[in-house]
């Protein structure tokens, strides 16, 4: 049987989704509670592979097992296998050649930055305190010219292996909820540190150090040293992984 899982986790303790030999990651976590549930060790395989620290509300994961067990009866064993800080909200059997990765035809990411002049103590682990006064409108524009298709060559990590630096972005926009400013960006794909690289450098526009036409201009310097800092992990959230 070929399960679909939807997992939650707080990556805040964990080197990110792939398997590391230093440390915790989300895939050794799952991975041990399937081969505890069936006897036997299977690969678990995902849409996106975060990185240390960021957090997911709807990350997409696939593995086969020999052993047939219905879906209610698999989501309730491995949340019990699984430690406080991952969930798994859904599972469902899908066709043996479904590819989490391959398959999806968009990912959405939304990152939270605690705009308050005091550090919070509930979303410290959640979000990035930037307590400067922003121009929220100016970083709206700025994050507006990002639709459509582009080279993101200058918002990629400089260890970023993809083939191509070309995305589309279906979504970029911001608004403000309790105290926090959420940068909510969907595209087909994404680079690694893209969307914290996005962040980072909007955050320079809305602080005024840069205008949204030099932001726009990135985009065709296609230059990661031109860009601004990455933000940081834990403002990130992986929301939501679409398919046909």
């Amino acid at each position: 049987m070929h399960y679909k899982l939807t997992v939650q986790y707080d990556g805040s303790n964990f080197l990110g989704w792939q398997l590391q030999p230093q440390g915790p990651t989300i895939q050794g976590e799952l991975e041990s509670a399937v081969a505890r549930l069936f006897g036997a060790p299977a690969r678990v395989t995902a849409a996106g592979r975060t990185d240390a620290g960021v957090h997911a509300l709807g990350q997409v994961a696939c593995f086969h097992a020999a052993r047939e067990l219905a879906p209610q009866d698999v989501l309730r064993a491995l949340n019990a296998l699984t430690p406080p800080d991952i969930a798994i909200s859904d599972v469902a059997v899908v066709p043996d050649d479904f590819d989490p990765r391959r398959h999806a035809v968009s990912r959405q990411y939304r990152y939270h930055i605690w705009t308050q002049r005091w550090r919070s103590p509930f979303w410290h682990r959640f979000s990035w305190h930037v307590w400067a006064d922003l121009d929220v409108e100016a970083m709206r524009a700025a994050a507006a010219t990002l639709l459509g298709e582009h080279d993101f060559s200058s918002f990629q990590a400089a260890d970023c292996d993809a083939a191509h630096a070309v995305r589309r972005v279906l979504r970029s926009e911001l608004e403000i909820e309790d105290g926090q400013l959420l940068y909510t960006v969907e595209a087909t794909a994404f680079l690694r540190h893209m969307v914290r690289n996005l962040i980072g450098t909007l955050v320079e526009v809305g602080r005024g150090t840069r205008s949204v036409t030099e932001f726009r201009g990135l985009l065709e310097l296609r230059d990661r040293t031109c860009a601004g800092a990455t933000a940081p992990a834990q403002g990130l959230f992986l929301v939501a992984v679409t398919y046909d």
